[in-house]
């Protein structure tokens, strides 16, 4: 393997990936914004939940909305939580209630109809994603997805979906990063700074 040129390729393939997202993906960004922005002047909360990378995704998420990501912006905490954390919830809900129904279970307790999920899916058909937008519905909460390929059958089940055109999980990832950092920098502007 020629690993100068291997890196290269990915690099660039990252890139274009990143490109093709700026039609594909910026105006259901903004209008995802404007969902969260509402959600938080009205005292809800965000929860967000996926699988694997995704999982770590939202956890990054929740910590850069809690703390902050832009440091030029002083600000109090949002309030955000990562379904995904929470290991006895979790290993409980897998052996009692079943893994789908984790983060569902969660959104029964703890959600609200003024509070926003946050679904990340590189595949938009894991099961426990599924069911946790099913939830959200039943409980009257909106949901955005950070989704990759065609959104899978979460599209259908968001109220915005944000869909990476690309079948590659690492670059759907890649880009997911960046759509969020996107999204929450403009979360923080128009909250403290306008």
């Amino acid at each position: 393997m020629d690993k100068t040129t291997f890196i290269s390729d990915q690099l660039t393939h990252s890139a274009e990936i990143k490109r093709t997202a700026i039609e594909a993906c910026t105006e259901s960004l903004i209008r995802a914004t404007d969902l969260i922005i509402a959600s938080y002047r009205n005292r809800g909360k965000l929860l967000i939940c996926g699988n694997g990378g995704s999982a770590a995704d939202a956890q990054h998420f929740a910590a850069e909305m809690v703390i902050r990501l832009s440091h030029d912006i002083e600000r109090p905490g949002l309030p955000a939580i990562a379904l995904t954390t929470d290991s006895s919830i979790m290993t409980a809900g897998g052996n009692d209630i079943g893994f789908n129904n984790v983060f569902a279970r969660q959104i029964e307790a703890i959600g609200h109809p003024e509070d926003i999920l946050l679904a990340i899916s590189t595949s938009g058909n894991s099961e426990n994603i599924i069911k946790a937008l099913e939830m959200a519905k039943e409980k009257s909460i909106k949901s955005v997805g950070l989704l990759g390929s065609t959104g899978g059958r979460a599209a259908e089940l968001v109220n915005i979906p944000v869909i990476v055109p690309s079948t590659n999980t690492q670059r759907i990832q890649e880009t997911h990063i960046t759509l969020s950092h996107i999204l929450i920098e403009i979360i923080e502007r128009e909250l403290f700074t306008s």
